[in-house]
């Protein structure tokens, strides 16, 4: 009964991961912006066809007018303009960069929390009614949450690095083949722990995500079905998962973009690290950008959370009835 709820877990998990995996990408790099360590090449922000030419202000007689400044990568810029900026400058395979980290992550993060929701669910709930608790659903998401991240974390480091690689100028460019090279040449080349690098932010995100996705859902599918307002049934789903897509986006996002901008930092052999933690680089990122700044990428995580949470236990929902008499 336990290893059923790993692995329903795990193919829903999977395939709201991939399904989404561009709105995922998008969102990093979002919260990418603004990072005043990072280079800025010259075209990076601006596309080929707004590029100013100088060589139309020279003719003899003509007074120089220099070109307007390009914009700094401080710029804010919306998720449909970065969505498309990718695929102008990377080819629309790139909204698909790192999706064998994803699919790691998935199999390795959200597999093991959701299996261990689900166990920890059954083995609170009260023998007689079944029911549990708010406040349960909420220690079991935390626990399961905590779990999860710690066994996926080399997978989420990997994930993110590649989403972000195509932001830099192609000298500085990473260049991961596939999520086994990315984890690879990160222990050759920075160590093993590098590939935990920023394990406590991914503990307390998805302890938070867990927490509040999974709990909420639960919660909210039990309030419609006892008031009567919908039967259980798709319409259910997707209004309970929905409904829990937006809470988890909200309670996640500001330790969602520490934790991304910790995992993405470069760190150059002999010099110091842009952050020396995540309480430095959540102040550095207040101090520089302001407090709104933990919010950066909230449309597109929201776009991307409410999509991934209604897959998800859509999905769920149907590979529990198809497994129903295993």
């Amino acid at each position: 009964m336990g290893l059923k709820g790993f692995v329903e877990g795990g193919i829903a998990s999977i395939v709201a991961g991939c399904a989404t995996h561009p709105l995922d990408l998008i969102k990093v790099r979002m919260q990418l912006q603004g990072e005043t360590h990072v280079p800025n090449p010259n075209l990076q922000s601006l596309r080929p066809g707004l590029a100013f030419h100088t060589t139309s202000l020279s003719a003899p007689g003509s007074i120089h007018v220099p070109p307007p400044p390009l914009p700094t990568a401080a710029a804010k810029v919306g998720p449909i303009a970065v969505g498309v900026r990718i695929v102008q400058q990377e080819g629309v395979s790139a909204l698909f960069s790192g999706v064998s980290a994803t699919i790691l992550r998935q199999t390795l993060y959200s597999t093991t929390r959701m299996g261990l929701y689900d166990i920890l669910k059954k083995k609170w709930s009260d023998p007689i009614s079944g029911n549990i608790t708010l406040v349960q659903k909420i220690a079991a998401g935390l626990i399961a949450g905590a779990v999860g991240a710690a066994v996926g974390n080399p997978a989420d480091v990997a994930m993110v690095r590649m989403q972000a690689d195509g932001r830099l100028p192609q000298a500085q460019r990473r260049n991961y083949k596939s999520v086994v090279d990315a984890i690879s040449r990160m222990a050759r080349q920075e160590g093993v722990p590098s590939l935990w690098r920023g394990s406590g932010l991914t503990i307390n995100r998805a302890m938070l995500v867990t927490a509040s996705q999974l709990a909420s859902y639960d919660q909210i599918k039990e309030m419609i079905l006892e008031k009567g307002v919908m039967r259980d049934g798709l319409g259910t789903h997707v209004t309970a998962s929905f409904a829990a897509g937006f809470v988890a986006a909200v309670a996640s996002n500001p330790v969602d973009v520490i934790k991304t901008r910790v995992m993405n930092m470069k760190v150059e052999p002999g010099a110091e690290p842009p952050y020396s933690g995540a309480l430095d680089c959540a102040l550095k990122t207040v101090r520089a950008e302001g407090p709104l700044a933990l919010y950066k990428g909230f449309v597109p995580t929201i776009s991307r959370q409410g999509p991934f949470t209604v897959v998800l236990f859509v999905t769920l929902e149907q590979v529990r009835k198809l497994l129903k008499d295993f």
